[in-house]
């Protein structure tokens, strides 16, 4: 379900017989923060929880790099015990474009702008 801001994603809400995945139930949380040094950063935040067992870590993006957040937050994911085929952005695409559409807007992006490769992890 998304909101701006926030994207959650869950799957325990299922039966148990009709659930093809481990259970989780993650919440996404974004916000544009304005660093003195460097300018306008993404910041995010996962919390949830993969079979049971509970997790939140707190991460940042530069601006030009803001994008890849999808990616970011699947790893931190799959590092909990999510399969990365299950992640808890990509799942309904619909819901991935609101989010990025909703990024876009807070960081007045506009296609074409340059990356820093400095700012690629």
């Amino acid at each position: 379900m998304f909101t701006p801001g926030h994207l959650h994603r869950s799957n325990l809400d299922r039966s148990e017989s009709l659930r093809l995945a481990l259970p989780f139930s993650i919440d996404f949380y974004y916000e544009v923060r304005q660093d003195p040094q460097e300018g306008p950063m993404l910041h995010m935040r996962l919390i949830g929880e993969v079979q049971d067992r509970h997790f939140e870590e707190e991460f940042e993006l530069h601006r030009d790099v803001a994008f890849n957040f999808a990616s970011v937050a699947t790893r931190i994911a799959a590092k909990h015990g999510l399969p990365p085929d299950a992640s808890p952005i990509m799942r309904s695409h619909d819901e991935y474009d609101k989010v990025f559409a909703d990024i876009r807007q807070q960081l007045h992006a506009t296609s074409g702008e340059p990356v820093n490769l400095d700012h690629i992890s």
